[in-house]
């Protein structure tokens, strides 16, 4: 398997697996020892598409026999023009034809002993941490994506459902649960935020913070992504205060300049969105905010990209990321005028990520001296070990490197004494 794309491609390869894992197929390390390769792909942007394909092409090269599923599925014309060979072609989350490519291109040898189906999923994460998706699909149409296209409209899991599938990670050996979809905000719409039974006895409503609220009563780190700031994200902060939920929060603004929101018709774009962050920070002190941004929108004035800077400068987020636009076949934006020249995207990336960066960088020194959670991802063999704070979502964000370690494992929860840090990272040793 050949997964690529973002954490939600992840648990789509994650089901698949397991799938086959029950029918009686095995995963294999490379290549060489596949029947045939699944490859996953990404199609939101077309530098994503291009790397899928390049996966594809790499696939066929070194195996031959490739089943293609994923995002990039709903393209399959320019899959298959470009790699006549591949077996099949699939959409996101088909997990039922996917098996079916499978069990058409390597049957299984009937056996008595194929019924044993897993306890619980595969998993392509270590075992300490797990993606949880609450959602398929969105109902925006922002004019740069194309998401919904690809993966349809919202559609919630029955939050009965979601929970069972938690209790069983947690009880797996799962320290931190990572909430994914499209839209998390939006949880629970589509299902009229109906109650449905506990088996334990109560219910629970298809609501955001309902499932919160009842996912930090697991034992757990609960990690929100994908909030979009609609008001009633406000009643999970005060989850946040209580350790219910990590004080976190993955919001993606991309933008911050009126017109440039209006023009990627984004949700919320006239809430007031500094006051609402100040009232977070009110209840939730440490609360941490990750976001993303994208510079170099069609129509993007330097006036635009100025009231972004001074907008940062206000907002003080601790984690941020950034892209440069880039058309996406299919997508609305392409035909707005006013596209911005590649040299000018490249310099405004270039500041906003220095200003991002200095400001990670003082928030990180603010650390120093204290004493915080840390979830351990990795021990070496020198008696370091690398792990994360409450702050810090797996391979997005920085990291807490440990000196002098004894007798870690990942999946620990320790205590540590922040020492030192830098831009992105913090640095110290386990707290008497």
């Amino acid at each position: 398997m050949v997964s690529l794309g973002c954490p939600k491609n992840l648990v789509d390869s994650e089901r698949i697996l397991t799938k086959l894992r029950a029918d009686g197929y095995q995963m294999s390390p490379d290549y060489a020892g596949a029947d045939v390769v699944l490859v996953n792909t990404c199609g939101f942007l077309d530098s994503a598409k291009e790397e899928s394909l390049e996966a594809i092409g790499e696939a066929i090269a070194e195996n031959g026999r490739v089943i293609v599923t994923g995002c990039m599925g709903k393209e399959a014309e320019v899959i298959r023009a470009r790699f006549p060979q591949v077996l099949a072609v699939t959409g996101a989350h088909q997990y039922e034809q996917v098996v079916g490519a499978v069990h058409d291109a390597a049957p299984v040898p009937p056996s008595a002993y194929l019924d044993l189906v897993p306890e619980r999923d595969l998993k392509l994460t270590p075992r300490h941490y797990s993606y949880l998706k609450i959602s398929e699909g969105c109902n925006h149409r922002c004019s740069f994506c194309i998401i919904p296209a690809l993966r349809g409209d919202l559609v919630s899991r029955r939050p009965d459902a979601i929970l069972r599938e938690a209790e069983k990670l947690v009880a797996a050996g799962t320290r931190e649960l990572l909430v994914i979809s499209q839209d998390t905000s939006a949880y629970g719409l589509d299902l009229r935020h109906a109650s449905y039974p506990l088996k334990g006895g109560g219910e629970v409503r298809a609501d955001m913070t309902d499932l919160a609220r009842n996912l930090g009563q697991l034992g757990a780190w609960v990690r929100l992504h994908y909030v979009y700031p609609y008001p009633h994200v406000d009643k999970v902060i005060p989850l946040m205060a209580e350790g219910l939920v990590l004080p976190y929060l993955d919001i993606p603004f991309q933008h911050a300049s009126p017109s440039v929101l209006r023009a990627m018709k984004r949700p919320a774009n006239d809430a007031k969105v500094l006051d609402r962050i100040r009232n977070w920070r009110a209840v939730a002190p440490d609360i941490t905010i990750r976001s993303t941004f994208v510079v170099g929108f069609p129509g993007e004035t330097e006036a635009d990209f100025d009231y972004l800077m001074d907008w940062l400068d206000e907002a003080q987020l601790d984690r941020v990321g950034a892209f440069r636009f880039e058309p996406v076949a299919g997508a609305a934006a392409n035909d707005l005028p006013g596209h911005v020249p590649e040299e000018i995207k490249e310099e405004r990336y270039a500041r906003l990520m220095e200003k991002t960066a200095a400001i990670s960088a003082a928030k990180l020194q603010a650390k120093i001296g204290r004493t915080l959670d840390v979830i351990i991802d990795a021990v070496d063999d020198e008696g370091g070990a690398t792990g994360r704070s409450k702050a810090d979502a797996p391979e997005i964000d920085g990291e807490v490197h440990l000196r002098d370690t004894q007798d870690l494992a990942p999946g620990d929860i320790v205590r540590v004494h922040i020492e030192d840090a830098d831009e992105h990272d913090l640095f110290g040793a386990v707290a008497d």
